[in-house]
């Protein structure tokens, strides 16, 4: 069975080449935890803007659902990287491989 055709997601805030990483520590000695935009923007819509999930999937076009599903896994991403010390890098697709662990 092949996989489901991921549908467009509306985004609007700044993602791309950035990054957060524990002070004084090399990039390359730390685990990399990327954030896909879609997951950035599901964050910024409903935790920074105060906006409903429901009002978050009509602006970026997908489910309640699918915002509820962002948002969960961006905050467990967020979460383990401030814990874990891990860099926390803005990505424009799911880095499948990288965040299995």
């Amino acid at each position: 069975m092949s996989p489901a055709i991921k549908k467009e997601r509306h985004c609007q805030c700044p993602y791309k080449g950035n990054g957060f990483k524990p002070t004084h520590v090399p990039m390359s000695e730390l685990e990399k935890i990327y954030l896909a935009k879609d997951e950035l923007e599901s964050m910024r819509l409903c935790d920074l803007l105060g906006i409903s999930q429901e009002d978050a999937g009509k602006k970026m076009k997908v489910s309640r659902g699918t915002v509820q599903r962002l948002v969960t896994q961006a905050r467990a991403k967020v979460t383990r990287a401030l814990i874990e010390n891990c860099a926390l890098i803005m990505a424009e697709e799911q880095q499948k491989k990288d965040n299995e662990k």
